[in-house]
């Protein structure tokens, strides 16, 4: 850390700003490297995980679902947020089987990723799911989405026209092609 002491900045104070169901939004004064100051707008999350399920036949296992903020339906991998003081790799579980009905016998952690760091705290965990057993969705409430199946050279092309471009999504598409999914 002290090789970095020339890029980091030292909270002087923090207001909150905006307490929600998901989310906490923060206004933070902060101390620059220069000794100016600065504000630093920003949004608490309490973690989500993101699933990579692959089928018997080397097909992966997608979601389609409507996303509010951007008014479309999105294609993306399995994925929700940790409940406080859940483990992730039961979330990955839960979520698998809630979202779309299937269990694995095999999990595998894949690594972290941080999909917007300029603006929030939320950290992803990322699984690989494999040995599915098919079983029946557990939808919450007031969720809608459907499952869908897609090959590694569709989900890459999917990346590149465009038609894929949730970033944890785009992510698991790099782990799958690291752990050599076809």
């Amino acid at each position: 850390m002290s090789a970095d002491r020339h890029l980091i900045e030292e909270t002087l104070s923090s207001q909150p700003l905006f307490k929600g169901k998901l989310l906490n939004a923060f206004c933070d004064t902060v101390r620059l490297p220069d000794g100016s100051t600065a504000t630093r707008e920003y949004i608490k999350h309490p973690g989500a995980v993101m699933v990579i399920p692959q089928l018997a036949d080397g097909r992966l296992l997608l979601e389609r679902q409507f996303r509010y903020p951007l008014d479309r339906v999105f294609i993306e991998f399995p994925a929700g947020k940790l409940d406080a003081g859940e483990d992730p790799l039961a979330c990955a579980q839960r979520e698998l089987l809630e979202e779309t009905g299937y269990s694995a016998a095999s999990w595998e952690y894949l690594g972290v990723i941080h999909p917007i760091i300029s603006y929030t705290d939320e950290e992803i965990k990322l699984y690989l799911a494999r040995d599915l057993t098919a079983g029946e969705r557990q939808l919450d409430d007031g969720e809608f989405l459907e499952s869908i199946t897609m090959s590694m050279p569709e989900l890459i092309a999917g990346v590149l026209d465009g038609r894929i471009t949730d970033a944890k999504t785009i992510a698991g598409v790099f782990w799958a092609q690291q752990k050599g999914l076809v």
